[in-house]
């Protein structure tokens, strides 16, 4: 039996076991399995991190679908045909409006201009009303939903301008965008955008 003064140096405690060979084993399985259960957790936590408030996968150049859009202001409508063959409206956050209508070039950053389109159709119904064929309308979405925001620093590479095509909530390849900036560089005077501001 120890003599009582060989634990003064502990405070009356006495000094603690060794582990077992067998302990150290369970700790790192345990260590493990704990490992196993939090990586993919984590992992599915980073994907779901990685999608936009309508469930898009964020594109590389960042630019997710800005929650409320669709309550933008109008910038313009147009139709195009050709190869895109739609009927389209141009929209634009706070910072985009106020833009257009003092004139201001460049655009500042913070500017965001949506593109959404449609099918031309002729509205039939319409048609019955006037008595002759004369009326078009917007039908199923059509060509996409595009983006571009102003980041002068961010996106200096492509005139201070990201851009993003969502087709059904995804984004578009990386290598479709990069059709976008070759396109919109032959409007430098306007500071690469091809939509007048229609009052």
């Amino acid at each position: 039996m120890a003599h009582p003064a060989d634990f003064a140096h502990d405070h009356g405690r006495r000094p603690a076991p060794r582990r077992s060979r067998r302990s150290g084993v369970i700790t790192r399985i345990a260590v493990l399995l704990v490992a196993a259960v939090v990586l993919p957790v984590s992992l599915v936590a980073w994907v779901r991190s990685a999608r936009d408030a309508d469930g898009a996968a964020v594109p590389l150049s960042g630019i997710t679908i800005p929650p409320g859009y669709r309550d933008w202001r109008l910038i313009s409508v147009a139709r195009e045909e050709g190869n895109l063959d739609d009927l389209r409206a141009v929209l634009g956050n706070d910072v985009a409006i106020k833009a257009f209508r003092e004139g201001q070039l460049p655009f500042p950053d913070g500017t965001i201009i949506a593109r959404l389109a449609w099918s031309c159709d002729a509205s039939e119904e319409n048609n019955r009303t006037f008595g002759r064929p004369q009326s078009f309308v917007a039908g199923a979405p059509k060509n996409g939903l595009q983006f571009m925001v102003k980041d002068a620093k961010r996106y200096a590479s492509t005139g201070g301008w990201g851009f993003a095509h969502f087709d059904d909530g995804q984004p578009a390849p990386d290598a479709m965008l990069a059709t976008c900036f070759p396109c919109h560089a032959a409007m430098p005077e306007r500071d690469l955008v091809f939509t007048r501001y229609s009052p």
